[in-house]
């Protein structure tokens, strides 16, 4: 299928991340349109999307992707028939779904944090193509058009299913390094494993990724065990000394969006990362305890 055949790619959700892809997309040349509020659609139509790097984040942008700035088409609607790369944050998916379903889209590829999204996605969807992806990426708005890029990499996998999605052959064409295999469930739990044990961890010592993860070994091991467990028992194989190495290769002075969105006051996915665990350990009667003690404490905070 040629690029003039493919439906119009709409991101929904343009803030960081979701910001980033449409300004990818939009520069590899791909008829693009960002889907968010009005505040956003108004600083995109008077500034369009730019995106910043600082360090290794901006030499690995310059030579991947370049630089500068694209005026990519922004709407408070999502376009008829449209490929949708949902990027929101999961708390917000409430929000979007309606104008999401009265759209018709031909496809809806899903990069929320989390597990429990795609049940609720579907049965607004019936019928439409439906797959939850995961992307690995630091990114914040500097503003409201300003994005910057915190990590040298903007890794995305998708599952299988997928594979014919033109969104996931837009976003391989643009740039980012995308890998599609296996099933939906496996590429969400690798995504959650690790993201809802660093997740918890920062925001409950309120620190960097390398010292929250060591402050005390005991709680972080019993964590691990627990959200590996809770893997398991939801059809994810996995260990918990894999969870270990795994979290071994995430940058030390790492912080996580939840604990940045704790420490405001804004609003927050812990019930996303951390009330999911709760849930899906009573629902498979796997004890929690460590997983307890933490959403409990920052639930108070």
């Amino acid at each position: 299928m040629s690029t003039e055949q493919r439906p119009t790619i709409a991101v929904v959700g343009p803030g960081a991340v979701g910001g980033l892809l449409a300004w990818l997309l939009h520069r590899a040349g791909h008829d693009v349109v960002a889907v968010g509020r009005p505040a956003t659609v108004a600083a995109f139509e008077e500034h369009g999307i730019e995106v910043r790097g600082d360090g290794a984040a901006a030499a690995f942008a310059a030579e991947r992707f370049g630089t500068g700035v694209e005026r990519v088409r922004a709407s408070v609607d999502v376009p008829e028939g449209a490929s949708i790369i949902l990027a929101t944050k999961t708390y917000g998916l409430d929000d979007v779904l309606p104008g999401i379903a009265a759209s018709h889209p031909v496809e809806v590829l899903s990069l929320l944090n989390g597990v429990e999204h795609m049940a609720p996605l579907r049965d607004a969807l019936p019928g439409v193509p439906v797959a939850g992806a995961a992307i690995a990426v630091s990114a914040v708005r500097a503003s409201r058009s300003v994005i910057e890029l915190r990590s040298p990499w903007v890794r995305i996998e998708a599952p299988e299913a997928a594979a014919g999605f033109s969104s996931v052959a837009g976003l391989t064409d643009a740039g980012p390094a995308v890998r599609v295999r296996g099933t939906e469930v496996d590429v969400l739990w690798a995504k959650y494993r690790m993201l809802a044990s660093i997740a918890l961890l920062t925001s409950y010592w309120r620190q960097p990724v390398g010292a929250a993860i060591s402050e005390d070994p005991e709680l972080t091991e019993a964590l691990l065990t627990e959200v590996v467990a809770c893997s398991n028992a939801s059809g994810s194989p996995a260990s918990t000394l894999q969870l270990v190495e795994v979290l071994g290769g995430v940058p030390g002075g790492m912080r996580t969006s939840l604990q940045e969105d704790l420490a405001v006051g804004a609003p927050n996915e812990l019930d996303a990362l951390g009330g999911a665990l709760l849930r899906i350990g009573a629902a498979s009667g796997i004890q929690t305890p460590a997983v307890e003690r933490i959403v409990s404490a920052l639930t108070v905070a």
